[in-house]
């Protein structure tokens, strides 16, 4: 087996920052008791300007007065792990957050489908920044090993035992991850490289650090199994984010909208599915919440289609308080399915497929202004089609006329001495068991100024032309 780890030095900060509208200016993690507040992670320009983790508040404050304190939330963080989780089981089967500060992955049945290390690594790379994450990534073939040494070097990439129990030798044994009690004794001692103490007696090990110490070295040697609880994605995609001001404005919600639909295309991605409909709960100062239904034809699962779509919904909403937090709530995720392409796309550069811009023009105009035909079973032509909300239908060839293309609203008389009729007559009499009797002839026909005319008139005559619908 082959494991990559994606080690997240800075999972709460990043947390923040990828939803901060403003993540380059001076910004600190504070937590403990309101009395003894200390910082517990300042991004760059914060650090840049004397502020380090461990400060108090208070020193912090006087330092800097600009300074953007934000609680940490454990909440936030885990539902954050759980977003990389599912994102990582798009690469693999078997994915773990039980390192608490990373994500493990197996890769080795994953190599054939996703290209070798060096192209994997990138595509994993890539990910992560779009997605907002600072990391470090390694590969071994012992899950715990490769954790060890993502913390060591980054890039590291081994697949075979031996140069991976070569460079965990070399690791200091501040980096091992071993218990703090046994790590500082063995720097007491003058040890320092983790070889140091796998060089040690095995028994005099375990009678002074317990049995404990001498598994976990068995298990980052790979000398005994490890047992990791591999995580499964959950059936719905629920993700908030607050707001650190009110707004009533829907303008001021897009940079936190468009953050929620990119981690829910990275959801779906993990799940290889779709969305077909998600709800925006914007949350107000009184508890209270109003809902914009975002609903689409298909499943989808583009970042930019589905920001674009949520964007024009919200856009049309009403909001009724101040809101302080957006909340992205998902429960129809059904398979997704690629639509079809040519093998050489056709389409401008500026173009795009229907299927997007059919979900677009719904989103700005309203899901009744956009809609298709299905025909119906019906020889009266006004009654023969139908709205649909669906996918369009494709309209049967009627014999033995063909139909127009624009059918009027209602049969209007068209007077035209120089009319000339091309085909015809095709007699339909339907409708008598619903008030609204048909008796007719219908005939294509060519008016005086070349148009190409669906008419009609009553059955047996040749005149009185009423005129039901124009030819393309």
């Amino acid at each position: 087996m082959l494991w990559a780890c994606v080690l997240l030095p800075q999972l709460a900060l990043d947390t923040v920052l990828r939803r901060h509208p403003a993540p380059g200016k001076p910004l600190a993690l504070v937590h403990g008791p309101l009395q003894r507040r200390t910082l517990l992670a300042a991004n760059g320009a914060a650090r840049a300007r004397g502020l380090q983790p461990g400060q108090s508040f208070a020193t912090a404050q006087a330092l800097l007065p600009d300074l953007t304190a934000i609680e940490y939330d454990e909440e936030s963080v885990a539902q954050a792990r759980r977003l990389l989780a599912a994102w990582a089981y798009r690469y693999s089967s078997q994915v773990s957050v039980a390192f608490g500060d990373a994500i493990v992955l197996e890769i080795q049945g994953s190599l054939g489908l996703f290209g070798p290390w060096p192209l994997f690594e990138a595509r994993l790379r890539d990910d992560l920044a779009a997605l907002g994450f600072h990391h470090r990534i390694a590969m071994a073939p012992v899950a715990s090993a490769a954790h060890v040494l993502a913390g060591h070097r980054d890039g590291l990439a081994i697949e075979n035992t031996a140069p991976m129990l070569s460079a965990l030798a070399q690791v200091p044994i501040a980096q091992a991850r071993l218990p703090a009690a046994a790590a500082g004794a063995f720097e007491h001692l003058g040890l320092r490289r983790l070889g140091q103490v796998f060089a040690l007696p095995r028994a005099s090990l375990g009678k002074r650090h317990g049995p404990g110490l001498l598994a976990q070295l068995d298990r980052l040697r790979g000398d005994a199994p490890e047992i990791l609880p591999l995580h499964r994605p959950p059936d719905v995609f629920d993700a908030r984010i607050e707001l650190s001001f009110e707004t009533e404005s829907t303008e001021a919600l897009q940079f936190p909208l468009r953050r929620l639909t990119s981690d829910l295309a990275a959801y779906l991605a993990g799940r290889d599915g779709g969305v077909q409909r998600f709800v925006l709960r914007l949350e107000h100062e009184d508890h209270g919440h109003s809902d914009v239904p975002v609903g689409l034809l298909a499943p989808e699962r583009d970042a930019a289609l589905l920001f674009e779509l949520a964007r024009g919904r919200l856009a049309q909403a009403s909001v009724p308080a101040p809101v302080r937090g957006l909340r992205l709530l998902a429960r129809e995720l059904p398979p997704f399915v690629p639509a079809g392409a040519d093998l050489f796309d056709l389409r401008a550069q500026q173009g795009m497929p229907w299927e997007q811009l059919r979900e677009r023009l719904r989103a700005r105009l309203g899901n009744e202004a956009v809609h298709g035909l299905s025909a119906v079973a019906e020889h009266r032509p006004e009654y023969a089609w139908r709205r649909d909300a669906g996918e369009t239908s494709p309209m049967p060839v009627q014999e033995p006329l063909p139909r127009p293309a624009w059918l009027l609203e209602r049969p209007v008389p068209l007077r035209d001495a120089r009319l000339q009729l091309l085909a015809g007559p095709e007699r339909i009499e339907t409708g008598w068991w619903d008030g609204d009797d048909a008796q007719r002839d219908y005939y294509v026909a060519e008016t005086s100024q070349g148009q190409r005319a669906w008419v009609f008139c009553a059955p047996g005559e040749r005149g009185a032309w009423m005129l039901h619908g124009w030819f393309a």
